[in-house]
C-alpha cells in the first residue's frame, strides 16, 4: 500500500486509540501505531499550549516513520482551580506512576470545600503533521461538570467523574457511539477529517 494512504496515530493510549479508529476507520486509511512500526520514541510535553505538546509529538513520529501522522494532547479544565489540571491533566497527581484512580481521587481532594457545581470543560488539539514538516491542527471542546463520585464503567482518564449535564450522564456511562458525538477527541478528529481526505487523496 502506498505510504501516503497509511496514518499513523502517535499514541500508545489504548482507550485514545480506540475512540480515534472508531472514528476514522470508515475513510479507507489504513491506521498504524508506534507499536506496529516497533517504533518507541518518548517525547517531552513541557510547552506551553495543547498545540505545541501535539505538534512536538506529530512532527516527531512523522520524521522517524516518514508517515503522515496525527497526535493530540487533551486536557480537563476545572474553573474552580483556575483551569488546572489542563495542560499537566495527565501528570497532575504528586504520586510517582500515578493511575488515572489516583488522579481523580487528587483532583476530587483538590475541589474539597469548594461551592458546587464544578464547571469544566475537555479540550482537545489534534496535529497533523507530514514527514516534510507542515502541520495542521484542530480542536474539540466538551462542556460538563465534575461530580464528587465516580460514575460509569466505560472511558478512561477523568471520565467517571466528568458529567455531560444535559444528558445526566457521565463521560464513563456514555456508549461508544455517544462518546464518538460529543467527547471533545471526537470533535477534534471530525475536524480532521476532510484535511485528511485531502492528503490522502
Amino acid at each position: 500500500m502506498d505510504l501516503m494512504k497509511k496514518l499513523l496515530l502517535a499514541s500508545s493510549n489504548p482507550g485514545k486509540l480506540h475512540e480515534i479508529h472508531a472514528l476514522l476507520d470508515d475513510l479507507g486509511i489504513t491506521l498504524v501505531t508506534p507499536d506496529d512500526l516497533m517504533i518507541s520514541l518518548e517525547v517531552e510535553e513541557d510547552g506551553a499550549t495543547y498545540a505545541e505538546n501535539a505538534s512536538r509529538k506529530a512532527l516527531a513520529f512523522a520524521r522517524l516513520s516518514g508517515l503522515l501522522t496525527l497526535a493530540d494532547d487533551s486536557g480537563l479544565e476545572v474553573d474552580a482551580l483556575n483551569g488546572m489540571p489542563g495542560l499537566h491533566s495527565a501528570r497532575f497527581s504528586p504520586l510517582p506512576k500515578a493511575t488515572d484512580v489516583d488522579r481523580r481521587s487528587y483532583l476530587l481532594d483538590k475541589l474539597k470545600g469548594r461551592s458546587q457545581p464544578w464547571s469544566a470543560r475537555f479540550r482537545c488539539t489534534i496535529a497533523l503533521a507530514t514527514p516534510a514538516g507542515e502541520v495542521q491542527f484542530t480542536e474539540g471542546v466538551c462542556q460538563g461538570e465534575i461530580i464528587p463520585t465516580e460514575r460509569g464503567q466505560a472511558g478512561f482518564g477523568y471520565d467517571p467523574i466528568f458529567l455531560i449535564p444535559e444528558l445526566g450522564k457521565t463521560m464513563a456511562e456514555l456508549t461508544m457511539e455517544e462518546k464518538n458525538r460529543l467527547s471533545h477527541r471526537s470533535r477534534a478528529v471530525q475536524a480532521v477529517r476532510p484535511l485528511l481526505v485531502a492528503l490522502l487523496k
